[in-house]
């Protein structure tokens, strides 16, 4: 490997790992999500110059924040013709230590608090979780529009109207009073969510999993939980990323290869996870107050909890989608209802749930949905029907390893 490779590679680690917390703190002393953004890309483009010049710091990200700064104040000097601007480069010039912005909420995270801005509630929730995404974990608009299911340019509008209303309407910056928690619960928890599901199965890109995103969004699920201890869909979302977590290094093999839920190695997984997050989930299902996370933890438990692939109940998680449905009726979870009424009544019965949301078109473009006909049409036998959607799964599908395992199944049905 080259030095300039190995520069590239430390920058783009740097990325992955510190993004989030320079434009957190950013925004902190700036107030501005814009020049946030701008000067956060700067550092990181600066990066690669001085980092191969120089070398790489022992502290990445400290050397990104500080010249992530280092700009944000020289733009604003430049920008300095009123008060208001000068105050704002007084602010950012003087130590971070010092800062003083009145939350006396006890959470001295920039990244948490940064997700109670974006979740403030006169925001639309698509927006706070797309905002959230965008500043705090570096996604790109292509890759938040693809996990919502839109044109990337509708994306991009809402991303701009989000930032406006920030703006225009003063929302500050923290943590909300106790007695608000509730109204932002929703947002916080969908971010988090949806963090941890990009990182766990990224969109697009040569890895199929992102570890960064994983294990900032269960730092996150902590903070959170530890901060609303009696919400148990706060307790029941960090149990199911917990679930999840337990066997993301089963995901991929040793050459990057997906490798499907029923051929994981379940010696390999983590069973400390495993057995905080039913402990989670126990707690939060003694509150009564049941809900989505801690249906979907349930499920995840259900797999988890399973000594072989062969001793899943498929029918407990095809009625458990069932619930989840009441409390999310979206056509993704029907689809996952799809995948465990066919594992636990037969193919037949999947695919004609599966034919049920091709007709209403809500997924057109979604590459699970053929996917899913697939696999089920290859364990009834057809495998001809099999790799014709296998073919058309393929023309959709972003991720690298997921492409490279439709291939292999593709190559397997048209050998049958």
């Amino acid at each position: 490997m080259s030095s300039t490779d190995g520069i590239e590679e430390a920058v783009a680690a740097a990325f992955r790992e510190e993004w989030g917390q320079v434009v957190a703190t950013l925004i902190r002393v700036t107030g501005d999500w814009d020049l946030a953004e701008e000067c956060a890309q700067d550092a990181f483009a600066q990066a690669l110059d001085r980092w191969r010049r120089d070398g790489i710091p022992r502290r990445p990200g400290a050397w990104l924040t500080t010249t992530a700064r280092n700009r944000a104040l020289d733009v604003l000097r430049r920008e300095a013709v009123g008060a208001a601007k000068l105050r704002e480069a007084a602010v950012l010039a003087r130590d971070e230590t010092s800062y003083d912005d009145g939350d006396d909420s006890g959470v001295q995270d920039d990244r948490l608090r940064l997700i109670f801005t974006c979740c403030h509630p006169a925001l639309p929730i698509e927006a706070r979780v797309a905002l959230t995404l965008r500043t705090l974990a570096g996604l790109t608009t292509a890759e938040i529009a693809r996990a919502f299911l839109v044109p990337e340019a509708t994306m991009a509008q809402r991303l701009v109207r989000a930032k406006r209303k920030i703006r225009n309407a003063g929302i500050p910056y923290r943590v909300p009073p106790a007695h608000l928690l509730p109204e932002r619960t929703t947002g916080v928890l969908g971010v988090l969510y949806l963090l941890f599901n990009e990182g766990y199965a990224a969109s697009s890109g040569a890895d199929l999993v992102r570890r960064d995103l994983c294990a900032e969004a269960v730092r996150l699920a902590r903070l959170l939980a530890r901060l609303m201890p009696d919400e148990p869909e706060a307790l029941g979302l960090l149990a199911l990323l917990l679930l999840h977590d337990a066997r993301r290094h089963t995901r991929v093999d040793a050459s990057g290869e997906l490798v499907t839920l029923e051929d994981q190695d379940r010696t390999a997984w983590d069973r400390a996870e495993i057995e905080e997050g039913t402990a989670l989930l126990e707690t939060a299902l003694r509150r009564g107050r049941p809900g989505a996370y801690q249906i979907q933890a349930a499920i995840a438990a259900c797999h988890a909890t399973a000594a072989t692939a062969e001793d899943t109940d498929w029918a407990d998680i095809a009625g458990l989608y069932g619930e989840l449905v009441r409390f999310v009726p979206s056509t993704v979870v029907r689809l996952n209802r799809a995948v465990a009424v066919g594992m636990s009544e037969g193919p037949d019965a999947g695919l004609a749930l599966v034919a049920e949301l091709e007709r209403e078109g809500d997924l057109a473009g979604y590459h699970l949905l053929p996917a899913t006909r697939a696999d089920l049409l290859r364990r009834s036998g057809r495998r001809t029907e099999a790799a014709e959607a296998y073919a058309e799964a393929l023309q959709l599908v972003e991720n690298d390893a997921e492409r490279r395992f439709l291939q292999k199944r593709l190559a397997e049905c048209r050998s049958a």
